[in-house]
């Protein structure tokens, strides 16, 4: 563990490295970082100006950094900086790499052949995409983002399902995420021309990091641009290190980032695993008072009722047994969370037994 706590201290957090990424992942040290969000070069290979209906020229992705001279020298760097990330990843950290029809194929198959092992492939399906204006093809309205474990047999890596489920009122978080492409204020100009070609939207980066990272944690971004990646993990009290080839992007993401105010630590707390939280036994709520013997519980409709025994089981009818077992047997079901299931009564109102044993978790995380 001190150790580990070492690797971490000597990296250069919250700092963008200026330089070629697989050099500068190559320096860095071994197994140091939690998370990678990497948004490489696409290799579009447009020809010619792209034209709008009225004549006026569409601002493209015609960088130098994203031409290669061909498919195998794309795929040679693909390998090369895939290589130098995975060496700085930890045993159980995730990487997360954003393409398009244009790259993504070969980029999974080079993450397939260094040993990476496939936990989602995320769709994001644009809610404003741009047009395609020649009419000769569908409109390219998605990108695919793929999140990987070191290797298949990987254990431990971050995934907040619960937050992920609150962040969507409740309900498990789909692969297929409906994010508006970057425009408006967010978009970053400089004299009425986008600064970046391919800045990524905020709200996306929130979803990936809220998703696999914690509070700490150390993302690495070897493709930095204009520094979403650093904007979010600031925010939300993550570590970044960015590494970027061209000063202008640096100077953008370093203003950027200057004005970003990470949130209070008690707004950083997540909702965790439930398997997580203290086991607190029903029996606690009635030797504790909370719950007297011979009280009733109902269903939230009132049709079942059941009297609370002082060791803490329930009886109904010609039964007795736990909270789980008992609410089981008046539904007639294999099984019964009875935390959920049974209500007690106060001032009129049913509500979950559960909220006396949150009751109880909490004290228990103060003490």
């Amino acid at each position: 563990m001190a150790k580990q706590k070492e690797k971490t201290r000597s990296l250069p957090l919250n700092r963008i490295l200026q330089g070629d990424c697989i050099k500068v992942m190559e320096s860095l040290p071994e197994k140091s970082v939690d998370v990678i969000f990497a948004d490489p070069p696409y290799n579009l290979q447009l020809k010619d100006n792209l034209l709008r209906p009225d004549n006026s020229k569409v601002d493209a992705v015609t960088d130098d950094w994203d031409k290669f001279s061909s498919a195998e020298a794309y795929n040679q760097f693909t390998r090369d900086w895939m290589a130098a990330a995975r060496r700085v990843l930890k045993d159980k950290g995730t990487i997360w790499v954003i393409g398009s029809y244009h790259n993504i194929y070969r980029v999974g198959a080079v993450m397939q052949d260094l040993g990476f092992w496939t936990l989602n492939d995320i769709v994001w399906r644009k809610s404003n995409p741009m047009p395609n204006f020649k009419g000769t093809r569908f409109t390219n309205a998605h990108e695919t983002l793929l999140w990987c474990a070191k290797s298949e047999d990987a254990r431990g890596f971050t995934f907040n399902y619960n937050a992920m489920k609150e962040l969507n009122e409740g309900t498990q978080m789909r692969s297929d995420w409906v994010i508006p492409i970057c425009s408006g204020g967010e978009r970053i100009r400089i004299d009425g021309e986008k600064a970046h070609t391919t800045q990524k939207p905020e709200a996306l980066l929130y979803r990936v990091l809220l998703s696999s990272t914690k509070k700490g944690d150390v993302v690495l971004d070897p493709f930095f641009g204009s520094g979403t990646t650093g904007a979010v993990a600031k925010k939300l009290g993550r570590n970044y290190v960015g590494i970027e080839r061209e000063q202008r992007y640096i100077d953008i993401a370093r203003a950027r980032i200057s004005g970003v105010v990470t949130a209070p630590d008690e707004a950083l707390e997540i909702t965790g695993s439930k398997r997580a939280q203290p086991r607190v036994p029903f029996g606690h709520l009635v030797e504790r008072g909370m719950l007297e013997p011979g009280i009733k519980l109902f269903d939230a409709r009132r049709k079942v009722a059941a009297k609370v025994r002082a060791d803490g089981t329930l009886v109904v009818n010609d039964a007795s047994g736990s909270i789980h077992q008992i609410g089981a047997h008046v539904q007639n079901a294999p099984a019964c969370n009875g935390w959920t299931y049974w209500h007690f009564e106060r001032k009129g109102e049913l509500l979950p037994i559960d909220v006396l044993r949150q009751k109880i978790r909490a004290e228990m995380r103060l003490n």
